[in-house]
């Protein structure tokens, strides 16, 4: 069949590619071997977020007192239960998109996929049958999966990576967490909040490393405070799998020393999927470890792109999203603004939540800008003491000369759902005075934001 584009993979940037090719007229095919959506939807975003609701709503039958509300008998966590409604949630998401194919009349071409030329994509089933399919373009979106080391075998049992982590037969007793980005992080939250002995090992200084320092220092104590054991400049060195428990060597400042848990999850990044691609054989140009694009994600050779984790740029499930769409819309003769990745939010679902956009203030310092810091912490909000939910703060970092914002970074409850407000005021060039004159309705932890502003230009109200 001819194809006027073939996505391959189709997770949030090959499927959301695909449905907006087929908005602007697009005959479109995406391959996909295993179940559409991707990782994010199956095995990544959505199910993660699942199981930490869960222990959310655990961990508020076991407070119900201090809200005046009186829960008798035994509250435990069902682990089984909650996995098992993770696994359906995710299910349920990647039958819409069946649902958004047929919607879109986009063809599901199951199989794994191979360049065979620049317009050719052969596609190999399960049984080893292949078919090949041509299209005037080729997008690929084949996505990532979680980074082995060396000294960090997985054997999918005792040495786990996180798609183990989300089906585990059973909840374990304990656990070391290694990489303290979001996905370790979340996951250290989630099996702490419902008993688990946790361990969080983390290479680098700080946990969160790469967002704003104070960040870093609140998450870690609201881990300490649960109870999460946190090992930072410190690495797994070796892991001993051949007695009940594993035996992991940790090397600290301090010397080496052993900690024994049952499950050992290793979350220290991801690893593109480029093999068996044809990626050398079309003489498709890399860039350390990554297939190298333009703005609009067009690779070296002609009609064929590239997006999502297997280009450089940060490895998230909205960021693949944006490139594929400016990507067909370039393809389709539209005219599409570069995506500034400068402007572009993170979120960690821990509890408390972080969630960032643009420069901290160390990288402002950096690049030469004198700053405004403006900090309101969520002990001073309404809202949040109501909530009984006022660990954290919002931080906003301003340029002194033009009052631009260049970086805002929230950890507290809900705050990943506020920093939309920062990227669409950070997309106009929005001021400070600007955020402090929008009136933000009260009480809402957003207050926080006009807040933070505020105190940047000393003129804030309720600290």
């Amino acid at each position: 069949m001819n194809y006027d584009l073939i996505v391959v993979g189709s997770g949030p940037g090959g499927y959301v590619a695909a449905i907006r090719a087929s908005q602007l007229g697009m005959k479109v095919g995406v391959v996909e071997k295993a179940e559409l959506g991707g990782v994010c939807l199956n095995w990544g975003c959505i199910p993660t977020k699942a199981l930490l609701r869960s222990a959310e709503v655990y961990n508020n039958f076991n407070k119900a007192k201090e809200y005046g509300i009186s829960v008798e008998g035994e509250i435990k966590p069902d682990f089984g239960a909650m996995v098992s409604r993770s696994r359906k949630v995710a299910g349920g998401m990647s039958k819409g998109i069946q649902y958004l194919f047929k919607k879109n009349k986009i063809d599901h071409l199951q199989g794994t996929g191979k360049l065979v030329d620049k317009n050719t994509v052969e596609v190999r089933d399960k049984d080893g049958n292949s078919v090949n399919y041509s299209a005037n373009h080729i997008i690929l979106a084949t996505g990532a999966r979680s980074k082995e080391l060396p000294n960090l075998k997985q054997d999918g049992e005792k040495i786990i990576g996180y798609r183990e982590a989300m089906t585990l037969p059973r909840q374990p007793k304990s656990i070391i967490v290694v990489g303290s980005g979001a996905i370790g992080s979340e996951f250290a939250d989630f099996y702490n909040s419902i008993g688990t002995e946790v361990t969080l090992v983390e290479v680098l200084p700080r946990v969160v490393p790469i967002e704003d320092e104070e960040v870093s220092r609140q998450l870690a104590r609201s881990f300490k405070k649960k109870g999460i054991k946190v090992m930072t400049d410190a690495s797994i060195e070796s892991v001993d799998t051949t007695g009940d428990l594993c035996r992991a060597t940790i090397k600290t400042k301090k010397g080496e020393e052993t900690k024994e848990a049952e499950i050992v999850l290793s979350a220290v990044g991801i690893t593109p999927n480029l093999e068996n691609l044809s990626i050398d054989e079309m003489g498709i140009e890399m860039d350390n470890g990554k297939i190298q694009v333009d703005e609009f994600y067009r690779t070296n050779v002609e009609g064929i792109y590239a997006i999502g984790d297997i280009v450089q740029g940060p490895a998230l499930a909205h960021v693949a999203s944006a490139e594929g769409i400016a990507c067909v819309e370039k393809i389709a003769g539209k005219d599409p603004d570069p995506i500034d990745y400068n402007n572009l939010p993170g979120c960690t679902y821990t509890s408390p939540e972080i969630a960032s956009v643009g420069m901290t203030e160390e990288a402002a310092k950096e690049a030469g800008y004198e700053i405004k810091v403006g900090k309101f912490p969520f002990t001073a909000s309404g809202k949040a003491s109501a909530a009984g939910e006022n660990e954290g703060f919002v931080k906003l970092i301003f340029d002194d000369q033009y009052g631009e914002l260049l970086g805002g970074h929230m950890i507290g409850a809900h705050v990943t759902e506020m920093v939309s407000e920062l990227v669409v005021g950070k997309k106009i060039e929005a001021t400070g005075q600007e955020f402090i004159k929008s009136v933000h309705p009260h009480p809402t932890m957003s207050e926080a934001i006009m807040e933070a502003a505020a105190a940047a230009y000393d003129e804030v109200i309720h600290i």
